[in-house]
């Protein structure tokens, strides 16, 4: 072989050329035939069309934080009426009564069981039944007195109900007795009709509608039963 090369110089030229060119398909070969390097990110926002990438940055700075997001918190639901639980100061252990009426408006109705005049009704009905009041009473919209309170709320054809309940209770409570048809036995009857929990009636006004919310678990709503009686 090295003899013909010599004979023909040319070649010997022509034989490195190809082991050159060999050599470099080789290297070619191998390097190709290698996993490609993963992309880095700013490549890949090089290789984005512009368009394309103002809008992921415009998403990006649409898009909260994990941390930032903040709960949704939800009202809770309430009716349109309402009726309000109360207890107030008194010239010895406090009076109890209702106010009842439509949550958008100011004007309030009253209702409520207490002895009829001053102070001799109030005594006698400690040992036998004297008339009754079943209105406002001195006191009763002050909030000065206010002692303890809970309002339960009423959708518009539960208060219908309620409210006309507590009107007929109004008409046919004529009697006041300290132990028996006082004010907080007055106040549990309208609670018993819609639907909540009434606490025994013996015990401090005050006492009464803390323990009333506290034995219907602050509950804000109320539904009156569907064979309740209608008034």
């Amino acid at each position: 072989m090295a003899g013909v090369i010599r004979k023909y110089p040319g070649l010997g030229l022509l034989a490195k050329a190809a082991m050159l060119a060999a050599f470099v398909g080789l290297g070619a070969g191998i390097s190709s035939a290698q996993p490609l390097a993963p992309h880095t990110d700013q490549q890949r926002r090089d290789a984005l069309p512009s368009s394309a990438m103002k809008h992921a940055e415009s998403m990006a700075a649409a898009t909260p934080a994990t941390s930032d997001v903040k709960p949704v918190r939800r009202a809770a639901a309430t009716g349109p009426y309402y009726v309000d639980f109360r207890a107030r100061t008194a010239a010895t252990y406090g009076h109890a009564f209702v106010w009842y009426g439509k949550t958008s408006e100011k004007q309030v109705e009253v209702a409520g069981l207490a002895p009829a005049g001053d102070e001799v009704p109030y005594i006698l009905g400690h040992l036998m039944w004297v008339p009754s009041e079943t209105g406002a009473s001195y006191g009763d919209l002050d909030p000065e007195y206010l002692l303890a309170s809970y309002r339960v709320y009423l959708n518009e054809a539960d208060a219908k109900k309620v409210f006309a309940y507590i009107k007929h209770l109004q008409a046919t409570s004529p009697l006041w007795n300290a132990q028996t048809t006082n004010c907080t036995a007055f106040i549990g009857r309208i609670a018993t009709y819609m639907g909540l929990k009434a606490p025994f009636h013996l015990q401090r006004p005050e006492n009464y509608v803390n323990e009333l919310r506290a034995i219907n678990g602050g509950r804000r709503t109320a539904q009156v039963a569907p064979d309740a009686e209608r008034y």
